[in-house]
């Protein structure tokens, strides 16, 4: 197969402009064998490695938004928005941008719902720059924290309040006098410390940014993400605008540069660089970019977006080849990413993401398992013994309780667990989005409880008795609910949902729908053997 680099000089400067590189030229060039869907990887789970030199976004499919990546060396980490999930912003490993693991939380303590984080390295040190919003857990006002590790793998600081109200999505910047900024939405920026640990005045508005055409369809013009990058005589500054959701070709990606940190800044000749433009795409509101050199000294730029038909599985990681005009500007390709792309060069892969079947005989808490909005305490909850999970109960039912979620990469699988309540226990299955709007089953040593739009509907009797092993089945947004005594013959639950709409543009909050496990009531609910299955 010829390089990327070999492809990309015979399509031609042309192709290289408003999101279309490699454009249609190369997509012609493309063998026709190469197949349009992904690799499946443990349980079957979506894979964007082809094991053929391509890939096939996403690079980590299901609910990753607001990438922060970094280089370091021949490593790569990335984290996300992780929200109203603790422990949060968990990192991930890669050494060539298309293979991740995970490695560590960083986050432990509840201080609100984290939006847009920022990963960086200075001087030998990790800095996590944190936006929060509000929460009533929290109890923290709209804020920016900073968390620092002499090592990514941990440990990691407690969080530091760096008492910066109305603004979010915090991009670490050093200025060719050694100075250290943290650009903020808007876009304004706000001098750090030394040291990284606090600010230095106040918030200025540094750039107004380039505007689309007002007859295009967006959500709002909201500048957000901005991130820098220093390279050769500029400094380049990469954003969004249009809107994180709603319309699907409102969120965008535009740059500007800048021969010093402190600007003037000259917007991109092409803005915007990424933008849907046609409902019929695979990848909707694809925004919030940064740009990252790859092992083999090609260019890359790893994005957001919302999966056409599923909403539901939140904004996913996207990866799309860079290059460099004469002009000395960026540009980005892949076209609407639909199709494979040649790998990275000169990367090695790592093992790709993580089983989700859980025998509880290893600790899964904070890489696969949070807790939706804990308490302080909420970790007290949790015991594991002999591959049993002990969850003490907490609330009444879900709505007032915390589960315990995980993100959920397919469109279509389905996940079981064996469950053993308390006497005056609760416990079940769910697909939870936040504590207004969740499906499942739950049950109790006598009667079962119908969950469904985020209420409890209905009871009837439980013959099973306070032993029962459940399931449900999520095939391509029609769930079904299945239960049995003794996890080989199974009997449908009286009801089905459909749950397309139980996503960000009819709910709000920016999150995923996502895999649940519950214990409300008195005492406590022990789990065994939880299994995930992903379906072609």
């Amino acid at each position: 197969m010829v390089s990327r680099r070999n492809a990309i000089k015979s399509a031609g400067l042309g192709t290289l402009l408003a999101g279309g590189a490699p454009g249609a030229a190369a997509a012609a060039k493309r063998p026709p064998t190469l197949p349009a869907t992904w690799a499946r990887g443990v349980e079957g789970q979506r894979k964007a490695d082809l094991g053929n030199g391509t890939y096939l976004n996403p690079i980590l499919a299901g609910d990753h938004p607001d990438p922060s990546i970094l280089r370091d060396g021949e490593d790569y980490y990335m984290t996300f928005s992780t929200f109203d999930a603790y422990p949060g912003l968990t990192i991930w490993h890669s050494r060539d941008l298309v293979n991740w693991q995970p490695l560590v939380s960083a986050l432990k303590r509840n201080i609100g719902s984290v939006w847009a984080p920022e990963l960086c390295k200075h001087k030998g040190r990790y800095y996590l720059y944190i936006p929060t919003k509000k929460t009533a857990v929290a109890g923290s006002r709209t804020t920016s924290w900073v968390i620092w590790a002499d090592d990514v793998r941990g440990p990691w600081s407690e969080p530091i309040d760096l008492n910066l109200p109305r603004h979010i999505d915090p991009g670490h910047a050093v200025g060719e006098d050694g100075s250290r900024w943290l650009f903020l939405s808007g876009v304004d920026r706000v001098r750090l410390s030394d040291d990284g640990l606090s600010t230095v005045g106040q918030p200025e508005k540094v750039y107004d940014p380039w505007r689309y055409p007002d007859d295009w369809e967006v959500e709002a013009f909201s500048p957000e993400g901005p991130k820098v990058l220093h390279r050769g005589d500029y400094y380049y500054l990469v954003l969004a605008v249009g809107g994180t959701s709603g319309p699907p070709t409102g969120h965008m990606v535009i740059a500007a540069r800048s021969k010093s940190i402190h600007g003037p800044w000259e917007h991109h000749p092409r803005n915007p660089l990424v933008r849907t433009t046609r409902v019929e795409e695979k990848w909707w509101s694809r925004g919030h970019a940064t740009l990252v050199e790859g092992p083999g000294g090609d260019w890359w730029g790893v994005y957001h977006g919302y999966e056409n038909g599923y909403w539901t599985l939140g904004r996913q990681a996207l990866l799309a080849p860079v290059t460099w005009s004469r002009d000395g500007w960026p540009d980005f390709g892949g076209g609407d990413l639909s199709r494979p792309i040649p790998m990275p060069t000169g990367g090695k892969p790592v093992p790709h993401g993580l089983a989700l079947s859980d025998d509880f005989s290893t600790d899964k808490y904070g890489i696969q398992w949070n807790f939706f909005s804990p308490a302080p305490d909420e970790a007290s909850r949790l015991a594991r013994r002999d591959k049993v999970l002990h969850l003490k109960a907490s609330g009444d039912m879900p709505s007032n309780s915390s589960p315990l979620v995980f993100i959920a990469p397919d469109q279509d699988y389905e996940f079981e667990c064996e469950i053993e309540v308390d006497p005056e226990a609760r416990a079940g299955l769910l697909l939870f989005y936040d504590h207004k709007l969740y499906c499942g089953l739950g049950f109790g040593a006598e009667q079962f409880v119908m969950h469904r739009y985020g209420t409890e509907h209905g009871q009837f009797a439980n013959p099973y008795g306070r032993r029962l092993f459940l399931r449900i089945r999520n095939r391509r947004h029609i769930v079904s609910i299945h239960m049995s005594a003794d996890g080989k013959t199974w009997k449908r639950g009286p009801r089905g949902y459909e749950v397309s709409g139980y996503h960000q543009n009819v709910r709000g909050g920016f999150m995923s729908l996502k895999p649940a496990i519950y214990a409300a009531g008195k005492g406590e609910v022990r789990f065994r053997g939880f299994r995930y299955r992903a379906f072609g």
